[in-house]
């Protein structure tokens, strides 16, 4: 089924406003043709998450981490300006850091003994006096990143030295990124530790996922019967704010109220008299902070949010970082993370683990529920000869979209496809 996309009849994404219709291609699930050309033209120019600030506190502190099909080595300096290179030896390409994570004051790779500091320089290489002049003078430094940067702490990554800025690029998602990072007065920090996974689903498939609320009640009922059992409350958003927001640059969100308590400010029976009040003097600072109504949306109101391609910030019961990246059309890497204010209680952070690990993790009410329903739709994929198309149409033609609608997808396959044309041309 390698069909290469300049060859293709038919197109990948057919939107019919006056019929109301917005069918996807099957073949964009399961061509590897497809997934060069993405990997080409959207993983290779788009700003990818890399880590938060948190997870490099001090000058030495290092992680390596996969992003985008690239081996990269994020590293705080001497100075504290964080770096991000390439982890790969200039020698003979041999990772130079194989470590997770740690701290240290020099990298030295294993092969062949070349050593470099914080700064990426090679400081040390045996036999040095062998090499030529031209061979002396930074040829052999580790390769940064072409561009990195952050906002609010959130650390991005891209491979064109020539895209838009960050904030450019963000548009919209700061709004949200910014109600997120303001559930503290101090700062957040990633909690200790991160979670992997894969499973045989292409990757778009849970983008679409994870702000899809029309699969919630089937999928995850036991979770939500749950819920309700132990003291939760089914309601809106208090701003009102339910409809599916394009957040431009292929990015949206959809925000609402929900039965579960958020370690924020919204406790749940289940958290007794102590939760109750500790929400109430968390909800008191956040109105002194921001006004009622920005605090009210902070404690209250759920969102979950895709930052194309693959980023998502989910600020629900718990707030879950996510990125998920392909291996092959039918198969993905997810890593996950859950963010924190550092100044919360111990009986808080216990809370928001606990909801963490109980909807969101690889072993809780939610994501096996998730990473069973879309193996289930590759599996389907097998079918594409008799039947070809997705559709993604519920809430077109009516005089208002809401969360459980699907304009958010819409949002991402619209700017999936443009891309994706602009590959043909």
């Amino acid at each position: 089924m390698n069909i290469p996309l300049q060859n293709l009849a038919e197109p990948y994404v057919l939107e019919d406003n006056d019929r109301g219709t917005f069918r996807v291609n099957r073949r964009a699930f399961v061509d590897p043709a497809v997934l060069a050309q993405e990997r080409s033209k959207i993983f290779d120019c788009s700003w990818l998450y890399l880590a938060h600030e948190s997870e490099l506190s001090k000058p030495g502190d290092f992680l390596t981490r996969a992003v985008g099909g690239r081996e990269l080595l994020f590293v705080r300096d001497n100075d504290g300006v964080p770096r991000a290179f390439y982890n790969t030896c200039p020698h003979r390409g041999a990772l130079v850091c194989r470590e997770k994570r740690g701290k240290e004051k020099l990298f030295t790779c294993m092969y062949h003994a070349w050593t470099f500091d914080l700064q990426g320089k090679l400081v040390q290489r045996p036999e040095a006096e062998r090499y030529s002049a031209a061979a002396q003078d930074g040829m052999h430094d580790l390769v940064p990143v072409a561009q990195l940067d952050d906002y609010r702490g959130l650390y991005f990554v891209n491979f064109d030295p020539d895209s838009a800025d960050l904030v450019t690029y963000l548009a919209g998602t700061t709004e949200y990124i910014d109600l997120t990072m303001d559930h503290s007065e101090v700062a957040m920090e990633i909690v200790q530790g991160d979670q992997e996974y894969g499973f045989q689903a292409n990757w778009k498939l849970l983008a679409e996922n994870s702000f899809d609320s029309y699969h919630g009640l089937p999928t995850h009922a036991t979770y939500f019967d749950y819920i309700m059992a132990a003291g939760g409350q089914l309601g809106e958003s208090l701003t009102g704010l339910s409809e599916p927001k394009d957040l431009g640059n292929g990015h949206a969100v959809i925000e609402y109220g929900a039965p579960w308590g958020r370690p924020i400010a919204k406790p749940v029976a289940a958290w007794g008299e102590e939760g109750a009040k500790e929400c109430a003097a968390i909800l008191a600072r956040l109105t002194e902070r921001f006004g009622k109504e920005r605090a009210e949306r902070i404690a209250y109101n759920n969102f979950n949010m895709v930052i194309f391609p693959n980023f998502v910030i989910n600020n629900i019961m718990a707030i879950t970082l996510r990125t998920f990246f392909p291996d092959l059309p039918d198969r993905q890497r997810v890593k996950a993370w859950t963010l924190a204010p550092v100044d919360e209680s111990e009986a808080m952070r216990e809370r928001r683990l606990y909801n963490f690990l109980e909807f969101l993790g690889p072993g809780g009410f939610a994501t096996p529920d998730d990473c069973e329903a879309l193996k289930l739709c590759q599996q389907g994929y097998s079918n594409l000869a008799g039947a070809g198309w997705n559709d993604i149409s519920k809430g077109m033609g009516q005089s208002e979209t809401i969360s459980n609608d699907e304009e958010q997808m819409r949002i991402f396959w619209r700017e999936w496809d443009r891309r994706m044309a602009a590959a043909e041309r």
